[in-house]
């Protein structure tokens, strides 16, 4: 009879034990810093405070700090310090681009929650304003802030004002701690939890006002919240009106200029050492969607290395002026038969295509050796494959579009000389050269002939390489670009008329070019194209899905890191 006592000690030891130790786990996978990879998005409490018309928002929904600490989880050990450093000083040189240290000021009591917004001026010829809210993990940490906050600016000869505005107290002053500019700075504590910090009591009151109205603030938009909804995961959350798209984000202006748009919603996530962009860009019109019917074979043939991919839909629609389209996706001419009303709305709707991908397709068409690559692409109505090697270029598209035979007279014209050249039996190839001056010792009128564009159809695709070795690349390679591949496949978007992978260097040298890109630089203070190890990314249409919803584009990037 003893043992049953025994026997029920052992077991409530051991389910103690058991509980104990499932519960210590959960508490380590939840405050694991790997879990920002899976943060479902939601609407942030600054975003009472925001007016919907504001330029430019940006919510991150986890503490700086969280962000430092899965750095140190996901970066390779010999990388490891340099990463660190790169997001902690990306981190400080935010803060400090507001006036505030970071390190001294905000480390000890910032909660999960921080938002920025940039308030639109106060008059025609006004200064842009912005607003700083920052949530705080206690109430004392929020208080004993701002008290040190005002102490050290009134010592640095800030004269202050306190006021209260519906029931609020503020504080504003213009002053500067030691070695900056003077600046007019206003807060306010809401609610013992939320601080907000603005460039202006003006801002402040502004902020202030739409939160008591639904209306006019950004958390009770119902559009902004679809977008959250459909968005699903981020640890990051930036919204932009078309005003502010060309200045701030390098799109192109003329796709926003509805001022009744909310413009584009944006999440940001890291996904092991990536970081992942979803995006959505609201637009007037419905834009037409140039989904692939079928996945081209194009991928799935190529065989050979790839410093970049790009798979584009139609190039010729982008390249040319807009023509109705025949049933085989060939331009046909306009006839007295057709609606012009018709054909002039959709020619609106590709113009915007054209507007966002014609600019980038030709200046990168333009680097590229000779004039094959351009003339290729604006005849091709699509699918065509780009791919970007060590020694040279080489586009895949279908073996009659565009035939040689239609590209023949404007390559004569160019001084490019035809030629077919048997490399094997199975194998024929067509050469385009060009005759060039090569003056030796003793003969000047030596000529030598030089290849600028190659042309060979391989399983009813054709290649087109800048050079002999760069076809010969194609045709007899075993191993496809899987780096690249994997780029792409991992973007999820199989059916974007517009899907790109690039290797490092590329990748930094179109960073470079991105005006936030830049911004960004400028924050930390340092280069960051080092730590860039890829880029890819992918654009597509959507449809409306309500009645009264926008049709929008989807944007899908995934940046690599190292």
């Amino acid at each position: 009879m003893k043992v049953r006592p025994f026997l029920v000690l052992v077991l409530t030891l051991a389910l103690t034990l058991f509980a104990i130790g499932v519960g210590g786990w959960w508490l380590v996978v939840r405050q694991s810093p790997l879990n920002l990879q899976h943060r479902s998005l939601s609407m942030p409490e600054a975003a009472r405070f925001i007016p919907r018309t504001v330029p430019l928002s940006l919510h991150l929904l986890t503490n700086p700090d969280g962000l430092v600490a899965y750095t140190r989880v996901v970066a390779p050990a010999r990388q490891r310090r340099r990463a660190v450093a790169a997001v902690e000083l990306l981190r400080d040189g935010a803060f400090a681009a507001a006036g505030l240290d970071y390190a001294s000021e905000l480390a000890d009591w910032l909660g999960s929650q921080t938002s920025l917004a940039l308030m639109a001026p106060e008059g025609p010829a006004g200064p842009t304003g912005w607003l700083l809210a920052m949530e705080s993990r206690d109430a004392d940490g929020a208080r004993l802030f701002l008290q040190r906050f005002w102490q050290t600016r009134s010592l640095a000869g800030t004269e202050l004002q306190i006021s209260s505005y519906r029931g609020m107290g503020l504080i504003s002053g213009r002053g500067g701690v030691a070695g900056e500019r003077a600046r007019p700075l206003a807060t306010a504590l809401i609610h013992d939890r939320l601080v907000l910090v603005a460039s202006g009591r003006g801002v402040l009151e502004q902020a202030l006002d739409v939160s008591q109205i639904a209306e006019l603030n950004q958390a009770e938009n119902p559009r902004l919240a679809a977008d959250l909804q459909r968005l699903g995961q981020g640890i990051a959350l930036l919204t932009a009106r078309p005003d502010v798209f060309a200045d701030w984000l390098g799109i192109p202006a003329e796709i926003g200029a509805d001022p009744d748009v909310l413009g584009l919603v944006a999440a940001l996530s890291p996904s092991g050492r990536a970081l992942r962009l979803e995006s959505e860009i609201d637009l007037r019109q419905a834009l037409p969607s140039l989904q692939l019917d079928l996945q081209p074979p194009l991928l799935s043939e190529l065989r050979s290395p790839a410093s970049s991919l790009a798979l584009i839909q139609n190039p010729a629609l982008l390249l040319q002026d807009w023509q109705p389209l025949n049933s085989s996706g060939s331009p046909q001419p306009a006839s007295s038969e057709q609606d012009p009303f018709d054909a002039g709305a959709v020619a609106a709707d590709f113009a915007l295509w054209q507007r966002l991908l014609a600019p980038l397709l030709r200046q990168s068409l333009l680097g590229l050796g000779g004039p094959l690559p351009a003339l290729v692409s604006s005849q091709d109505h699509g699918p065509m494959l780009w791919a970007q090697q060590a020694k040279g270029w080489l586009l895949a598209t279908g073996s009659e579009a565009p035939s040689a035979a239609q590209l023949q007279p404007s390559l004569s014209a160019d001084g490019l000389i035809s030629a077919p050249l048997l490399r094997s039996e199975r194998m024929p190839l067509q050469v385009w050269t060009r005759l060039e001056a090569a003056p030796r010792q003793g003969d000047a009128d030596q000529l030598q002939a030089s290849v600028a564009g190659t042309r060979a159809v391989q399983n009813g695709v054709a290649w087109w390489a800048e050079g002999l070795g760069v076809l010969d690349a194609q045709l007899e390679g075993r191993q496809p670009p899987k780096e690249r591949l994997l780029q792409l496949q991992t973007l999820g978007s199989p059916l974007a008329p517009l899907q790109a992978a690039l290797a490092p260097e590329p990748a930094r040298r179109l960073l470079a070019l991105w005006q936030p890109w830049r911004l960004l630089t400028g924050l930390a203070g340092s280069p960051l194209a080092n730590t860039i190890d890829g880029l890819a990314f992918s654009l597509e249409a959507e449809a409306a899905t309500a009645a009264d919803a926008e049709p929008a584009l989807r944007l899908r990037g995934r940046l690599e890191l190292g």
